[in-house]
C-alpha cells in the first residue's frame, strides 16, 4: 500500500529497475530475454571508442542510464576516421545540451565527443546497434503493453531515422502489416518474449516493452522496458483471442478490468522470482 492508503500498481522497486537501463538490461540477460549486447561501463568518449574497437563494433546506441523519451540517446556509427551521430541532442548557444524534437546529425568528432562526455557523468548504457526491420522506407519497432501477463496493446513506431519515438515526428505504423511481414511464428515468439519480460516484474500490473524485429524478421530483441509505457491514446485491444480479457478496451480500462476480474492476482501468483 502507498502512503494514504492507495495501492501501487507497479511497485517502487520495479519502477526503479525499469528506469535504470543498466540494471534492467542485466535482469533481462539473467532471465534469458533477448537483448542487444552491451559494453561494460563507459565513462567518457575515449572509453567508448576504445571499447568499440576492442569489441569490433562499428555502430552502437549510447543511452543515458536513467533517460526516457530518447532524451540524450545517440545512434553512433564509426568507420575509420568518419563519425556520424544521430540524436535529439541540441547544443545551445549557451553551450548547454537540450533535448529537441528535431532529430539532427553530427559528423564532427570533437562535437560528438563533447556530447558524450557531457552525458557520461550521469551514467551511460551502450548497446550494439540492432538493425531494425522496416516496411517501405521506414524502420520500425513496437511498443507492446503487457497487462497481467497478457500482451494486449501494440503500437508500431516507424521512422526514417534510427530513433523511432513518436514525439520526434515519427508515425504510427500498420500493426497488421507488421504482423503479416513477421509471420505467425516470429510474431508469436516476439509476444512470448514480452510475457517473459513481464515475468521479470511479476508484482507490476503492466509493463511497456519496446521490441525490435531484426531486418529479415527472423529474430527480435528488447530495447527497453517502461514502467509508464501504457499511455497509448486511441489504441484498443483487438477483439478475438488476441485481445483475450482486454478485448475492445483501452490500456487503462484493461488494467482496471484485470484488477477486478482477478487476472492480475492470478498472474502475480503464478510468477516465481
Amino acid at each position: 500500500m502507498a502512503a494514504g492508503g492507495g495501492r501501487l500498481l507497479n511497485p517502487v522497486g520495479d519502477i526503479l529497475t525499469m528506469n535504470d537501463k543498466r540494471r534492467c538490461h542485466a535482469l533481462l540477460v539473467e532471465a534469458g530475454v533477448p537483448v542487444p549486447p552491451a559494453l561494460p561501463d563507459v565513462g567518457s568518449y575515449v572509453d567508448l571508442r576504445a571499447a568499440m574497437t576492442a569489441y569490433g563494433w562499428g555502430r552502437v546506441f549510447v543511452k543515458p542510464a536513467h533517460g526516457s523519451s530518447a532524451s540524450g540517446v545517440i545512434a553512433l556509427a564509426v568507420s575509420g576516421s568518419r563519425v556520424m551521430a544521430v540524436t535529439s541532442v541540441e547544443i545551445g548557444t549557451d553551450g548547454r545540451l537540450y533535448n529537441n524534437l528535431r532529430v539532427r546529425r553530427y559528423d564532427d568528432e570533437a562535437t560528438v565527443a563533447g556530447i558524450v562526455d557531457r552525458l557520461a557523468p550521469d551514467g551511460l548504457h551502450v548497446e550494439r546497434w540492432f538493425p531494425k526491420a522496416g516496411l517501405g522506407d521506414r524502420v520500425l519497432d513496437l511498443r507492446v503493453v503487457v497487462i497481467a501477463g497478457e500482451p494486449s496493446h501494440v503500437v508500431a513506431r516507424t521512422s526514417r531515422t534510427p530513433l523511432t519515438n513518436l514525439h520526434l515526428g515519427n508515425a504510427r505504423g500498420d500493426v497488421a502489416a507488421v504482423r503479416a511481414a513477421a509471420g505467425p511464428a516470429a510474431w508469436g515468439n516476439a509476444m512470448q518474449t514480452c510475457v517473459a519480460v513481464a515475468r521479470c516484474f511479476p508484482r507490476s500490473l503492466h509493463v511497456g516493452v519496446d521490441l525490435m524485429f531484426r531486418a529479415g524478421w527472423r529474430t527480435h530483441a528488447v530495447a527497453e522496458v517502461n514502467a509508464f509505457g501504457d499511455l497509448l491514446p486511441g489504441v484498443l485491444a483487438p477483439t478475438g483471442n488476441d485481445g483475450a480479457g482486454s478485448a475492445g478496451l483501452d490500456t487503462y480500462e484493461a488494467e482496471i478490468a484485470a484488477l477486478l476480474d482477478g487476472r492480475y492476482a492470478n498472474w502475480a501468483g503464478s510468477c516465481v522470482r
